[in-house]
């Protein structure tokens, strides 16, 4: 029988290896194809896909299980649960761990049926021209996420990217896969740190439009800045959270 093909990784070792397969399957998962199979490889197979033990493989699929990402079988072998993470059975929360990890960025942000609503060259924001103070003019892209049984917006992404990397970009690439995927695995961008904010503030006019949610609602304001191996900032993504559907949650390692 054909099994699901995971994308490959890169291991940090100042990261647990088990939360680092465990995020970099859940991303691939996310982001499959409609076509693909549902079986995936063996415990064996996959320990040896990502280059670890086949206890640490375990404590990374039984991390996927726990979510209902997927469900194991005795004698049957490990499926993909095509109804999505559980977090849905949890009045739709789904709820973010990061510990550092970019594979963690692409999970948190995959497995939503994505509209590109916008693309093209813009103005650098005010309140972003730290990030770019060598450009007076970047590319912007807007995508508006939603979930794939309901139809409900989730959230409404805007990226700010460098042009020259912009230039790379395929459009239909951000229909399927997160930007930071895109920007790694499709560009070819050596991304050396990811620095996340997350703060609460109110749905504006047009945010409340998008998200379907009332005016002065609660949302989450997620601000992203890639940077590559040069230190250069790449990308800055601000997205809008709806405040019902996500938390975040921040494990620090000791």
């Amino acid at each position: 029988m054909t099994t699901f093909a995971p994308d490959s990784l890169a291991l940090n070792r100042k990261l647990p290896l088990w939360y680092q397969v465990s995020q970099s399957l859940r991303a691939s998962i996310l982001g499959r194809s409609p076509e693909a199979p549902l079986r995936l490889p063996t415990e064996d197979s996959l320990a040896a896909h990502y280059g670890v033990s086949v206890l640490t493989m375990r404590q990374a699929l039984k991390e996927l299980e726990t979510e209902g990402l997927i469900s194991r079988h005795r004698r049957r072998g490990t499926f993909i649960e095509p109804s999505g993470p559980g977090g849905r059975r949890n009045g739709g929360v789904a709820p973010v761990r990061l510990l550092g990890s970019v594979d963690a960025i692409v999970a948190q942000q995959s497995g939503m049926s994505t509209e590109l609503l916008e693309h093209g060259p813009t103005a650098v924001p005010s309140e972003l021209s730290e990030y770019f103070p060598d450009l007076a003019e970047v590319a912007g892209f807007r995508r508006l996420r939603s979930d794939e049984e309901t139809g409900e917006p989730t959230n409404h992404a805007c990226n700010y990217v460098r042009p020259e990397v912009a230039a790379a970009i395929d459009p239909a690439d951000l229909l399927r896969w997160p930007m930071t995927k895109v920007l790694r695995d499709a560009v070819g961008v050596r991304i050396s740190r990811i620095t996340d904010t997350v703060e609460a503030r109110l749905a504006d006019p047009e945010t409340a439009r998008l998200l379907q949610v009332p005016l002065l609602s609660p949302i989450l304001h997620y601000t992203g800045v890639t940077y590559d191996e040069d230190g250069r900032t790449v990308d800055v993504a601000r997205i809008h959270y709806r405040g019902d559907r996500f938390s975040f949650t921040v494990t620090m390692e000791a």
